[in-house]
């Protein structure tokens, strides 16, 4: 009786556990990532080294280059753009900020971008979750701000953010294939 009992229990594992797995999506072609200011603020908060709360975080899917020509080709010049791919890229402050003259309360925002061949407009957008720039309101624009990219020595496989500090401020940098494009904020 032990054996029979055994061996269904093992079978209904077995079943739940292949199941399981069976009801996972494919692994993404363009990986979520995320960016805090201040960098690696996870790791430096479990290491006891600061209480203080981050001052913003990215999240963003990191398309891939892949032989494409990415700007004026894949990111087509004057069309806004997802800043990334899947998903919208969302922007956090955990505190007020500050992007061109505009005061931004702390919150979550949506991040795109208005793409040109030297500049490009970052827009600041409080619809959240959505999907791509499919639906994209400019009604609900926060904030637009010009700035110039610049050609860059590294070539970037994939679409990548960082947060550069300087005193009180800090740029969220953008770079892909061989195009940064830097938005400025300061507290």
């Amino acid at each position: 009786m032990k054996r029979v009992i055994s061996s269904m229990i093992a079978v209904l594992l077995i079943s739940a556990v292949t199941h399981a797995q069976a009801g996972l999506p494919a692994v993404d072609k363009s990986p979520m990532d995320m960016s805090y200011c201040p960098a690696n603020y996870p790791v430096v908060k479990m290491q006891g080294k600061t209480t203080e709360a981050p001052i913003a975080r990215v999240v963003y899917s990191r398309p891939k280059k892949e032989g494409r020509a990415v700007f004026g080709g894949l990111i087509p010049y004057g069309k806004v753009w997802r800043l990334g791919a899947n998903e919208a890229t969302e922007i956090e402050f955990f505190k007020p900020v500050t992007i061109g003259d505009k005061k931004i309360p702390a919150g979550r925002y949506t991040l795109y971008a208005l793409v040109n061949e030297k500049s490009w407009t970052f827009i600041l957008n409080k619809e959240l979750d959505i999907w791509g720039a499919f639906k994209y309101d400019e009604t609900k624009d926060v904030v637009r701000v010009d700035v110039n990219t610049e050609a860059s020595a590294d070539m970037f496989e994939s679409l990548s953010m960082a947060f550069v500090q300087s005193g009180n401020s800090f740029n969220l940098v953008v770079g892909w294939e061989n195009i940064k494009a830097t938005l400025p904020i300061s507290l």
